[in-house]
Order: C-alpha cells, then structure tokens, then sequence
C-alpha cells in the first residue's frame, strides 16, 4: 500500500462499499489509478479485515470480469499460489480480502516505481516456473467452459497477423520494427505447437511475493487458452539469463513444454507489444492512449517527441 494515495471521492467510495456490506474505515482507504480497465482502492473493515476494491472505469470490462470470475473459481483450487476470491461482483464493484504478500513491483501516484524483488533472485524464478507450470497443466477444455476465449497454435500467430494490419492501418509504424515482427510472424521455428490456458500478464507488478518467492498472482482479465510462452516473457526480457534458466527449469519439471527457440520468441512478443497497446487505444477512442500508441509505434515520429513531452499521454 506504500505506493497508493488517498482518494479524493472518500465518501462516494465508503457509500459504494456499504452497498455491499463492507463496513471500511475511512482513514484506511487507499487508491491505485493505474489500472487501464479498473480503479483500485484497498481498505480495511473494523475487524482488521483488508479489502481490494476494483471498481470498472467503462461498462465493456464488465463481461471480461464476468469470465473471469469463473475462472477464478475453476483455477484456484489447482495452484500453490493465492489468486482473488471475489465475495463481491457486481456491474459497480469486485471486492476481495487482500491476499498474501506485497507486490514484487508497485507504482506510485507520481509514476515511481518501488521494486520489492531483484528479478536476478533464483528464488523467485523458481516459484515463477513452479507457478506457471502448474497454471499450464490445467485443463484447457475446462478453462473453455468458462468462456474465455480459445485458440489454437495456428489460430494465436494468425491473430498476430491479423492485428498487426489493423493497427497498420491507423498508425504508422517504423519500418524496422514491420520488418522485425513480420520476420517473427513469418518463422515457424520461433513458434509453440500447442496452446494452454494463460494468465497473459504475468509480470512483478502482478504478483505478490513472500521472502523471494510468489505467495499470489492477480489480475486474471487477460486469461485465455493461448501462447504459453506469454507467462515466461517478461522473466525472460528483464531477468538475467541464470534466473530465466531456473524459471524453465522448475516449469519443465512441473510439466511445462518448451521449444528450442523460446527465449528468442518471447523477446520478439514483447517488442511487438506497442501493437497490443494499439489496439487497446482504438477500442478506447482516447487521444492520450493514441497518441502514446502512435509514439511506441514509431519511436522517431513528432508524435513520439509530443508524447515524451505530454505527461498525460503516459500509460
């Protein structure tokens, strides 16, 4: 909570928790404003009890949250680490007692960012590949039912294709960077045979750590059968390789499956991930996501230098 700042709709947020049953304390709420989809605020009842609130900032979240809720009730019997336990879903609120842990990574009001975990720790690379492996091991039919959405190994690098010219087709992209995701898109070796059930945003600002290790995972909106690789990206481009090393290890020995160019494939995906954040600016429609997208898009544009110097084009 050291990163969060208290909200200035106190009351409006008190009243919108008491509609639900949640007695909190006013002194104790806390807000986090950076979630793209959702508000967050933390808050704590009188019997000590601490609550995450997720409040959805547009109505279009609200069926994804739907999804995955039951998600959530087929994952967290089958993974060692904590994840949600909403008591409250509802169109205006999702409310969860506070799991364990802090979060290896948290951003400040100010956009500080506050590391709690060294990404070089063996430690937590190891519960990382113990984690994923397990969540990977779950079975895809089941993770179906819950209507997220599915896809096939051909079907997820086809999806690739298909947003990549969508997003050409309203921003401008530098041509290093068409080349090199075409170039990726067009390998066989870099890709997966095989799809499983992701979380799709595992990095440290969405897991909760206790010493070294992961104690809960949060955030499962973008869950889907897909890419596995997409849960080891993040380790891999801002781990050292030692610690990456040991992430797929314990994943392999979890029952994880790799392929000999992995690593390659997911520093690939995480430089294309500027054509994720194109999309999500033209399903929102605001300028400032736009403009930033547009910036990520082609570094070397004036839009790129407006951006740098807009504060309010920031993701």
């Amino acid at each position: 909570m050291a990163s969060t700042t208290p909200p200035a709709d106190l009351d409006d947020l008190l009243a919108l928790a008491s509609a639900h049953g949640l007695e909190l304390d006013r002194s104790s709420l806390r807000a986090e404003e950076i979630g793209l989809d959702f508000r967050v605020v933390f808050g704590r009842e009188a019997d000590g009890t601490d609550w995450v609130l997720r409040i959805p900032r547009r109505a279009d979240v609200l069926a994804r949250a739907d999804i995955e809720g039951r998600l959530l009730g087929l994952i967290a019997p089958q993974l060692d680490v904590a994840v949600p336990e909403w008591r409250v879903h509802s169109p205006d609120l999702i409310a969860y007692p506070l799991l364990p842990g802090t979060p290896a990574l948290s951003i400040g009001g100010d956009g500080e960012l506050t590391w709690n975990i060294d990404m070089a720790s063996l430690d937590y690379a190891a519960s990382l590949g113990d984690a994923v492996a397990q969540l990977h091991r779950i079975d895809a039919d089941a993770a179906a039912e819950t209507a997220i959405e599915v896809r096939t190994a051909d079907q997820v690098r086809e999806a690739w294709r298909h947003d990549l010219d969508r997003v050409a087709e309203s921003f401008r992209i530098a041509p290093a960077l068409w080349e090199r995701w075409n170039a990726w898109l067009a390998e066989d070796s870099y890709w997966p045979s095989r799809t499983v059930l992701t979380h799709g945003e595992i990095y440290p600002g969405h897991t909760l750590v206790q010493g070294e290790q992961i104690s809960a995972i949060l955030d499962w909106t973008t869950a889907a059968v897909g890419d596995p690789a997409k849960d080891l990206m993040f380790h891999q481009v801002s781990a050292p390789t030692e610690a990456f090393d040991v992430a797929l290890e314990h994943y392999v020995r979890g029952g994880g499956q790799v392929w000999p160019r992995l690593a390659e494939h997911c520093t690939e995906m995480y430089s294309a991930g500027a054509v994720g954040y194109g999309l999500y600016a033209l399903e929102t429609g605001e300028r400032a996501h736009r403009d930033a997208a547009a910036a990520a898009l082609d570094p070397s544009s004036e839009t790129a230098d407006a951006a740098a110097d807009d504060p309010a084009s920031e993701a």
